[in-house]
């Protein structure tokens, strides 16, 4: 076998991943199944491969197939109640296409995969201990200039049988240097027609993982044959977010499909989306400019997948994280006190002082409310963080805390690790002054292609994470925090990714350094925090978007971020149940974000729908303020009509407690009507069905899902009702209601 070349990643630049086979190759005759494998004593693969004369390959588990089809496409399908349902539809002829590479302006697609010698082995890794890997090579038509070797490895493990992982390795076979302009892996073209023969061939749901622009939605209806998407993940965005969950996927009523990428590191690419000309909705992993191939030099595509369910975005999350999870990624448990509702010093806005935060106080004990938060510009500048001598001098801020703590109350505190002021820019009327880190130590910087100061979140210049020296430095600011000033948790805020590092001080091998190395900062936050404090919160917030993989194991309380109404409260949540696990922490955010309107082009904070935080097992959030300060807070002032309906939701809440329930995934977003949710809790069901948007409220019967055998009471838990009794299976309730139902349900 050939020797691959060390594995490293470079951002437009070189990438390679050592390909080792595991265990001892078979050589697959034209048509000839393969015979089961057995190695040290453990139970053979239930996964069985069958390769025809030219293809394609058919990867077979109890519940899938995928086909790998002459052109390298991978076609999967779910096998359920013996259909093959799926919603891939290679294009015909020349045009199919699963991967392809692109070398100064000419696009290579046409390899001529070599069927008759495709390798197959037992898979054995940390994804699985069984499963099964077959490796097709191929190369470039006989003539042609560059001349290129692929080899297509695709793996299969039992624990995962809806899931295939690819790796696609290019080998220069030229005598001269080979620039690879872009590699497109993974590359689908969906039909929703496929599934529903009455939808159009476009008009499917979809999730999209990409941190890419604040407030935008991640799970879209496709309802237009202009719709396009970016998905570029890992690099700051043009709108100064970046990160993102790498997958995107697509489901029907009956089957969905999701591809993406289970490298550990936040990798400088994109998941791009599109609807063609034809109606079919395109997708791929691509990268750009990713590397130059001297003679002989192999470049490896990222550790990509396609997986096959039924369905929403819930189930592909829940694999992908699974997976990271068997590659090293680690998940903290939630502490008790990531559960308890937090109220935020926001509603006061930029210049809140310690006795707008401590006049709460009888409110918050009154509702029964844990957590205060002391939110932004509480600080001089970014990166010295030291308190403002106008709205808190000398040791305000931690009489301030030493007071909650007297009241009962704990204390967050808001800020944005990395980010400095260099004397360039402002935000919100706050111009940048030049924080004392950098003029003490300008070496720590990021800086771009130009040598200048690379910009990050809120145009704010940045220290560069993969320094030992800017680890320290942020585990001093944390230790000040927590241990000298008494925080119990932090609010981390404006968090998405970071600019890439050219500074030659750093000597980094790779710009990306800086990208891959961002986890780290937030490592250390979270373990200083965790060992001074154990009973702490750590939230990062990546305002009005999905997480960043790098920092997501280096939290304790997952946010919804900046949602803009009600939808997004739900469906977040169960994005973050899906990453994080079903009992996972997730704060719904502040309240008032629940119903946003348009006031002369601004959004007006005004919502009070807890339901959507409460009945779908988020944590509960408000940031009003109390007593009357006048006009300019009106609109988040605890009017004593809102304070009755705070105190009856916080009640509810503290009383169940949902968010410490199991998540079920039992509803599929987008088709079954009315929207609906379930967790388990205390041997008791629970159930939040919501009316569709615009439609002012529901009538008709809703589907109480995941009950076993028997009767049961049904309640309106938050109106204190009788309901009746339902009988499972086939559990189903007459009804009628505005805007959402909450039901409790319990075995007579």
């Amino acid at each position: 076998m050939r020797d691959f070349i060390k594995t490293s990643f470079q951002s437009g630049g070189h990438l390679y991943r050592l390909l080792l086979l595991a265990g001892p190759l078979m050589l697959i005759g034209c048509g000839q199944k393969t015979a089961t494998i057995n190695l040290g004593g453990s139970a053979p693969s239930a996964i069985s491969i069958t390769v025809h004369p030219g293809g394609p390959v058919e990867i077979k588990t109890g519940t899938t197939e995928f086909d790998v089809l002459p052109s390298g496409y991978i076609q999967a399908f779910l096998n359920q109640n013996g259909k093959r349902l799926t919603l891939d539809e290679p294009a015909t002829g020349s045009s199919t296409r699963g991967d392809s590479v692109e070398s100064g302006g000419k696009e290579i697609a046409d390899f001529a995969l070599d069927f008759d010698h495709a390798r197959v082995t037992e898979a054995r890794g940390k994804i699985g201990p069984r499963g099964k890997r077959i490796e097709i090579t191929g190369r470039s038509p006989a003539g042609s200039e560059p001349v290129l070797e692929k080899t297509l490895a695709v793996e299969v493990y039992d624990d995962f049988p809806n899931l295939a992982l690819t790796t696609m390795a290019y080998t220069n076979l030229g005598a001269t240097d080979l620039e690879l302009d872009r590699v497109v892996t993974e590359r689908h073209r969906f039909n929703a027609s496929l599934a529903d023969p009455s939808a159009a061939p476009y008009h499917l749901w979809s999730f999209h993982g990409s941190s890419y622009e604040w407030g935008k939605d991640d799970v879209i209806e496709i309802t237009s044959k202009n719709f396009s998407m970016p998905n570029v993940l890992g690099a700051i965005t043009p709108h100064g977010q970046g990160g993102g969950i790498p997958v995107v996927a697509f489901w029907a009523a009956t089957v969905g499909e999701a591809i993406g990428h289970v490298e550990t590191l936040p990798l400088v690419l994109s998941l791009p989306v599109k609807v063609g000309s034809d109606g079919r909705i395109e997708a791929g992993l691509a990268q750009d400019a990713p590397a130059t191939l001297n003679p002989g030099e192999v470049f490896s595509t990222p550790l990509s997948f396609v997986a096959v369910y039924h369905g929403d975005y819930y189930e592909p999350l829940r694999l992908y994280s699974q997976v990271l999870q068997r590659e090293g990624w680690t998940l903290p448990k939630p502490t008790n006190e990531d559960y308890n509702i937090s109220w935020c010093g926001w509603g006061y806005e930029f210049n809140v002082t310690p006795a707008q935060m401590l006049g709460t106080i009888p409110k918050l004990k009154e509702l029964g409310i844990k957590w205060a938060t002391l939110d932004d510009r509480w600080f001089e500048n970014y990166g010295d963080w030291q308190p403002r001598a106008d709205t808190f001098p000398d040791d305000a801020i931690k009489k301030m805390v030493d007071e909650f703590h007297r009241q009962g109350i704990l204390a967050q505190i808001w800020w944005l690790p990395i980010g400095v002021e260099d004397g360039q820019g402002k935000y919100e009327g706050h111009p940048y002054g030049v924080a004392k880190v950098v003029q003490e130590h300008p070496d720590w910087l990021i800086l771009d292609k130009n040598g200048k100061h690379a910009r990050m979140a809120r145009g704010l210049a940045a220290l560069c994470p993969a320094l030992p020296e800017v680890q320290q430095y942020t585990k001093q600011l944390t230790e000040r925090f927590i241990r000298d000033w008494g925080f119990d948790g932090h609010k981390l805020d404006n968090i998405f990714t970071m600019p890439a590092c050219y500074n030659p001080a750093h000597h980094h091998k790779s710009p990306a350094d800086s990208i891959n190395a961002m986890g780290g900062v937030y490592k250390v936050i979270f373990e200083t925090t965790r060992a001074l404090k154990p009973e702490s919160v750590t939230q990062i917030c990546p305002c009005g978007t999905p997480p960043n993989l790098v920092w997501l194991p280096y939290l304790d309380q997952a946010v919804t971020a900046d949602p803009v109404g009600g939808v997004q409260v739900r469906r977040r949540i169960k994005m973050y149940k899906a990453l994080l696990g079903p009992q996972a922490a997730v704060y719904g955010d502040h309240v008032e974000l629940s119903e946003m309107p348009r006031v002369k082009g601004e959004y007006a904070e005004v919502g009070r729908d807890f339901a959507s935080t409460v009945g779908v097992g988020g944590v509960v959030g408000t940031k009003f303020t109390w007593p009357d300060y006048g006009p300019k807070f009106h609109r988040v002032f605890l009017t004593p009509e809102k304070e009755a309906e705070w105190n009856k939701w916080t009640g509810i809440y503290n009383a169940r407690m949902l968010s410490r329930g199991t998540f079920l995934d039992l509803y599929v977003t987008g088709y079954d009507v009315p929207e609906g949710y379930a967790i388990e809790k205390d041997g008791k069901m629970y159930y939040a069905f919501f009316a569709p948007e615009g439609a002012g409220g529901w009538k008709g019967e809703v589907e109480l899902r995941g009950l076993e055998n028997g009767k049961y009471r049904v309640a309106d838990y938050e109106n204190g009702k009788e309901l009746g009794t339902v009988v499972a299976p086939n559990a189903r309730l007459s009804t009628a209601f505005q805007r959402h139902l909450l039901l409790e349900v319990g075995k007579f």
